[in-house]
């Protein structure tokens, strides 16, 4: 069974990071890009970072961008995502996703919340 599951959310104060993870389990990870998205209430989910399956590709919104980075470690099935200099805006649902042809699977999310 194809699952996703993202961890490392929780409550930071402005300017600070956080590490999410999303590993993947019931398929073979190095052969699939993962996308990270995230969402607040109210408003469509939102891609913020692309990897390839190599790793050797990524993209970032600009919302993002110079402040978030994407990697994976297929050895360890698992994609993270570096977030630096963190603001209240960036306070969202976390999620990641794989498309397995027709399959797109979504891990249940992670928290983030940026606030003094």
């Amino acid at each position: 069974q194809v699952q996703l599951v993202e961890s490392g959310g929780g409550l930071v104060q402005p300017g600070g990071s956080l590490r999410l993870a999303c590993v993947g389990s019931g398929f073979r990870f190095s052969r699939y890009d993962i996308s990270w998205y995230r969402q607040v209430p109210g408003k469509e989910r939102e891609r913020i970072a692309f990897i390839s399956d190599s790793g050797d590709r990524t993209t970032y919104a600009d919302s993002v961008k110079g402040r978030f980075t994407i990697s994976r470690d297929n050895f360890k099935s698992t994609s993270y995502l570096q977030m630096n200099s963190l603001k209240p805006e960036d306070t969202a649902a976390y999620y990641c996703r794989v498309v397995i042809g027709v399959m797109t699977r979504w891990g249940q999310g992670t928290q983030v919340t940026v606030s003094s």
